[in-house]
């Protein structure tokens, strides 16, 4: 087999990689952060989370998935937002915990994301708040026994000069 893209490849990158080095993509996220733990893992409207501050949140919402919201392995759990730094967040937060990603389009229409959610069985869904909207019209037909909200703004630093409350430009 033709194999065009290794040529692309940097020097001393292998064309194979060893599937015995892990047993796991928890593994592989786990060394990840401790080997990277100071260099960014994702970056999101100007602020950069690093592999460490990575390992943190997703270990603390991985721990909430299990004690708090009560999800048992294998369970599913929905993620419905675009690339936010929650993103990550809750992708390894939830595998970490044992549960299975359910990934959602936030632009699904009511009855698509009511189909996605009862075909996958979803038992929790991590939600942009500005897609709730569409989430509260399907919910009674859907499995979720948890939602998890989240805005934009959550992960990011507050606007420099401003207190808590909303600035105005006035």
């Amino acid at each position: 087999m033709d194999k065009p893209w290794l040529a692309q490849y940097p020097a001393g990158m292998p064309a194979q990689i060893d599937t015995r080095a892990f047993a796991s993509l928890k593994d592989v996220l786990a060394a990840s952060c401790a080997r990277f733990a100071d260099r960014p893992a994702y970056s999101s409207m100007g602020q950069v989370m690093t592999f460490a501050q990575l390992d943190a949140a997703s270990l603390a919402f991985a721990a909430w998935l299990q004690k708090r919201a009560g999800l048992r392995r294998g369970d599913r759990v929905a993620l419905m937002m675009p690339n936010l730094l929650q993103y990550p967040v809750a992708l390894f937060g939830t595998l970490r915990a044992g549960l299975v990603v359910v990934n959602v389009n936030p632009m699904y229409t009511p009855r698509e994301l009511q189909h996605q959610l009862k075909d996958s069985g979803a038992a929790a869904i991590v939600v942009l708040e500005n897609f709730a909207h569409t989430l509260e019209q399907v919910i009674g037909a859907t499995a979720l026994r948890k939602v998890v909200t989240t805005q934009a703004g959550d992960l990011l630093p507050p606007l420099s000069g401003c207190s808590p409350m909303p600035c105005s430009s006035t």
